[in-house]
């Protein structure tokens, strides 16, 4: 099961992509609608509301007066914040019904007007967001849903901010033409995005970034930050830290388009306990994968990490995205062992070494010449022996700490 969290300002457009994910297949989950349902007449939902906000939110025959509440809900911030504390709960809890009602098979498209504002994010493998501009939003709902302008901009300055979308969006849908150009990009998405990464959860089957190595991307601190976050819900206290580590975490370097991960655990039997729900978060384990290249300790002064001692402390366990939109590998080490201290020593070092950064630059061009990834990886270790030892030897100089 693949769940994809929808969601957009208000006269945004959402309820087109949500239409559209429909017709291609998707269930269609709507917050919207649960919304409604929640607050019937007759419900718990509609007593709560009552008893918060009086009985002129009612109409004559004792349903909700919706343009009532929202006239005192959105005037306030505090009583915004009571309404979504009614209202939130009683509509998580359906929505977990519906979901749990559909087939593993399924793409569930949660359609949820507030997922930045609940900071329920995290929660998706992927989270798309469709936005317009301000003042096409406020025409929008002047023109076609009988608002006032001054309810408009209220609405509209009660929601997050654009800002506040972007931090959690892995796709920017944008809505300033017309409804059919947004339809087309709703259904490009579906199928060249949502379809593959539901296939590839099902079946296992992980992303393997592009060989190549391309300019530093500024977006990518962004885009890591978002995947530790939905890494972070998922293993919850059964990881010691997470990190964004190699090239793409050293500022200005550039980099094969590949997010590395690193989550540290206690145990290797943590690590396996992680398994199932990092394929339902989007990541499915390599299993081939089990171990990093073991080195003689730097500094030779703990026989732990002696490779002629034990190998096993170059153990690790490895997942990869099933996105094929966002390339990523989450390498889940042990705690303390060398190979999970290296990958934090290794960003630091590169990023106060100019001469280092270009060094291994040019050893990852000419690796970028095997297009399998293992072959990838080989060819790089002979650098790596070398730059182990003078990683170290710098962290014991800078007196560097994990």
């Amino acid at each position: 099961m693949l769940r994809i969290g929808l969601t957009g300002g208000i006269g945004a457009g959402k309820s087109t992509v949500s239409a559209t994910f429909s017709e291609c297949g998707g269930i269609v989950v709507d917050g919207d609608v649960i919304s409604r349902e929640v607050v019937e007449p007759g419900t718990e939902g509609l007593s709560k509301l009552v008893d918060a906000f009086g009985a002129r939110i009612l109409r004559p025959d004792g349903a909700l007066d919706r343009p009532a509440l929202a006239a005192i809900a959105f005037s306030d911030e505090d009583k915004r914040q009571t309404l979504n504390s009614i209202v939130h709960p009683l509509v998580a809890h359906r929505r977990s019904e519906l979901i749990a009602a559909a087939g593993e098979d399924a793409v569930i498209v949660e359609d949820i007007p507030l997922l930045v504002e609940s900071h329920m994010a995290p929660m998706f493998p992927l989270v798309v967001v469709v936005n317009a501009d301000p003042e096409v939003r406020v025409k929008r709902l002047i023109d076609h849903r009988g608002f006032t302008e001054a309810d408009a901009r209220a609405r509209i300055a009660a929601q997050a901010t654009d800002e506040q979308r972007r931090l959690v969006a892995d796709v920017w849908l944008d809505n300033s033409g017309s409804e059919g150009e947004l339809v087309e990009k709703a259904r490009d998405l579906w199928y060249q995005r949502v379809r593959p990464f539901a296939h590839n959860l099902a079946t296992g089957t992980p992303v393997h970034g592009a060989p190549e190595v391309v300019s530093a991307d500024p977006s990518w601190p962004g885009q890591a930050r978002r995947i530790m976050a939905r890494l972070n819900t998922t293993c919850g206290h059964r990881a010691v830290r997470i990190d964004h580590i190699g090239s793409t975490a050293v500022p200005g370097m550039d980099a094969k388009d590949v997010i590395d991960i690193q989550v540290t655990v206690a145990s290797p039997e943590v690590a396996d306990e992680l398994a199932d729900d990092l394929l339902r978060a989007g990541y499915p384990r390599v299993a081939a994968v089990t171990s990093d290249a073991p080195k003689s300790d730097a500094r030779s002064t703990d026989a732990r990490f002696d490779r002629d001692e034990d190998t096993s402390l170059w153990h690790k366990r490895f997942h990869a995205s099933g996105d094929p939109g966002r390339p990523t590998n989450v390498h889940i080490r042990v705690d303390g062992w060398p190979n999970q201290q290296f990958a934090l020593l290794f960003v630091d070092w590169l990023a106060a070494n100019p001469a280092a950064r270009t060094d291994y630059l040019v050893v990852k061009r000419s690796a970028a010449q095997h297009h399998d990834g293992a072959r990838y990886t080989e060819a790089k270790e002979p650098w790596f022996l070398d730059a182990y030892r003078r990683a170290w030897a710098w962290a014991d100089a800078t007196g560097w700490r994990p």
